[in-house]
Parts: structure tokens; C-alpha cells; sequence
């Protein structure tokens, strides 16, 4: 039996219709793009400049196109002003390949 397990948590998890997303930001990037999973983190590139939240406020827009949800069903829970984020999207109607909804 190991003495640890290895294996890392999801990014993400549902908790009904609403996901929770752990993202790791990369502002200041040449476009808007979904990265690959990270450790416990997916990797969220936003084309803005990282200025009291202005990437993460650039990044919720990008990614409402991305969940297919108006901006406002996306909260920040934490990280607004760092790299490290948890967002909440309420009732997303598309999905990156990476996330899969529940018993599926």
C-alpha cells in the first residue's frame, strides 16, 4: 500500500447545474485561448494586460463565449486579482472537451 496517493484532484467539479472551475490565468497573452490541465488547474490564456482585474474581467467575457452563458452567470469566488482562480459558471450550454458533465 503506498504511504500517499498520487492522484491529483479534478480543476473542476459540479454542484448541480453549476460548475466550479479552479484556473491557473495567463494574462498578457497573444490571444484568448483554453490551456491543458495543470496539477489541480486548467489553464485559461487572456489577451490583457493584468491591471486591477482587468484580465480576469477580460477572461469571465472570454470564457461566457467559450461556457455559452452571459457573462454575469460566471462569479469569481476567488483570485480576481491573482493567477490563482476559482470561478463559478452557473448552467453552462457547451463544454471544452476536458470537462465532462456528470455521468457521463
Amino acid at each position: 500500500m503506498p504511504l500517499f496517493d498520487k492522484q491529483v484532484p479534478p480543476f473542476y467539479r459540479w454542484e448541480g447545474d453549476t460548475l466550479t472551475l479552479n484556473v491557473l490565468g495567463r494574462p498578457n497573452s497573444k490571444q484568448d485561448a483554453i490551456g491543458r490541465v495543470i496539477g489541480h488547474q486548467l489553464e485559461v490564456y487572456a489577451a490583457a494586460v493584468p491591471r486591477r482585474g482587468g484580465a480576469t474581467a477580460h477572461m469571465v467575457q472570454y470564457l461566457a463565449g467559450v461556457f455559452a452563458v452571459p457573462k454575469e452567470a460566471i462569479t469569481v469566488v476567488f483570485g480576481e486579482k491573482n493567477v490563482n482562480k476559482q470561478l463559478r459558471i452557473e448552467s453552462p450550454g457547451k463544454l471544452p472537451s476536458s470537462i465532462q458533465r456528470p455521468g457521463r
